[in-house]
């Protein structure tokens, strides 16, 4: 589950980015003026994703009826030393922006004594962003493993408030632990494939019969490039969920509550034939990064025809999706780049491309000619370059390179 993405999620993003640059621009309509999503109901047979950092800031869905997301919080490789997965709480926001149920995995290897229990859980319980009665799984599928240790993790994971699973491959799992023992006390998360192939459905000729089995990972590649899909065998996912609504969760925690607030700040908008994350946050005024990471994932996703994502204008957006940076003199954006608050004229020397974003994959506005008189309010060094922040209309900015950061060499003067 952690370390099979990355490759996977290169691969996908380099696809996707080759895909969005041959989307035209235009505009779409709202179809809906509801405020709310459906309620997603938890029952059998829901599908859903799980996410590590490999899956950026706000998570990757695979379709548009997935119910729920499983993110990991971080984990530990040696049983001693826990580390954080930095999406973690965005990825759980993000979830909950989406009208979906937001659960928690924790990577477990090495941990072999009650002892190394507790100093991991000690850990990361308290960092858990999920619902109180939300699932906290323990991945178990690497590295050496001890029944016991396992199952009073599973005890205090419960005693915590939440609900225990024990996820892995079932070969594995029946080398390295009692899993019958297991099976007996806990709802099991289990993985099986048949191939790596794009899956949308289970194919349960691969299922991996055991007791208790409460979800089933049927798929790496749930979408092209790369995914976990999940199917929700006995409804379990609703736990943590008033009714398994989202936006009645058993308990607040600070991704949650901001989760919420963009939920009700936003309405649903239907992708139209030749739509663009421009084109789509120009008609509402709000920063194309803003939008595609309230959608919970990037500019270099492509969108299609009749998928529905979420839209709300900048006023109600921004300071919900901490871009709202007026009174802070720094501060690090959804890409985790930081930004300083300076204002000044740039007056450029040579040509330079203006962008959408910061970075040289960007979509461009414009191609400045020399003597282009460009006023700032923020510059960032990141990358190979220093980038400026220009204020635009509608709340949106552009964005362009000042300087060659290796070599500090300037594209024109200041003021």
């Amino acid at each position: 589950m952690k370390h099979k993405r990355l490759k996977q999620s290169k691969q996908l993003a380099v696809a996707l980015a080759a895909a969005f640059l041959l989307v035209p621009v235009t505009t779409g309509v709202v179809e809906l003026n509801d405020q709310q999503l459906p309620v997603v109901q938890a029952a059998k047979g829901d599908h859903g994703v799980d996410w590590s950092k490999y899956q950026g800031t706000n998570g990757v869905w695979g379709y548009p009826d997935d119910k729920f997301a499983i993110a990991q919080i971080g984990g530990t490789t040696d049983g001693y030393n826990c580390y954080n997965q930095w999406t973690y709480p965005t990825q759980v926001s993000g979830a909950i922006a989406q009208g979906k149920r937001a659960h928690t995995y924790i990577w477990w290897q090495n941990v072999t004594t009650t002892w190394q229990a507790d100093q991991v859980l000690n850990y990361f319980l308290p960092r858990v962003q999920t619902p109180k009665g939300s699932i906290v799984a323990l991945d178990v599928e690497s590295g050496n493993q001890n029944t016991q240790a396992i199952q009073y993790a599973c005890d205090r994971i419960r005693q915590a408030g939440y609900t225990p699973m024990v996820y892995g491959y079932k070969n594995y799992l029946l080398n390295h632990v009692d899993l019958s023992y297991l099976s007996n006390h806990e709802q099991l998360w289990l993985g099986e494939y048949p191939d790596y192939s794009v899956l949308r459905q289970p194919n349960f000729g691969y299922f991996p019969s055991f007791n208790n089995v409460g979800i089933f990972q049927f798929t790496s590649t749930y979408i092209t490039g790369g995914l976990d899909g999940d199917v929700d065998l006995t409804g379990i996912t609703d736990n943590g969920y008033n009714n398994g609504n989202p936006q009645k969760p058993k308990s607040q925690t600070p991704a949650v509550q901001q989760g919420k607030q963009i939920h009700q700040v936003t309405h649903n908008y239907t992708v139209r034939y030749g739509d663009s994350w421009w084109g789509i946050a120009n008609q509402y005024g709000l920063d194309m990064n803003t939008l595609a990471q309230m959608n919970g994932t990037t500019i270099n996703a492509m969108i299609y025809p009749g998928q529905v994502i979420r839209v709300g204008y900048p006023q109600h957006v921004n300071k919900i999706m901490n871009n709202d940076h007026s009174g802070q003199s720094a501060w690090t954006d959804a890409l985790g780049d930081t930004w300083h608050k300076e204002s000044g004229t740039f007056t450029s020397n040579t040509w330079l491309h203006l962008r959408w974003g910061a970075r040289v994959t960007s979509a461009p506005i414009g191609v400045l000619p020399p003597g282009s008189v460009i006023k700032y309010d923020a510059y960032s060094r990141h990358g190979d370059f220093v980038w400026l922040r220009q204020p635009r209309g509608n709340g949106q900015y552009g964005y362009v390179a000042c300087r060659d950061a290796r070599t500090n060499e300037a594209y024109g003067s200041f003021e």
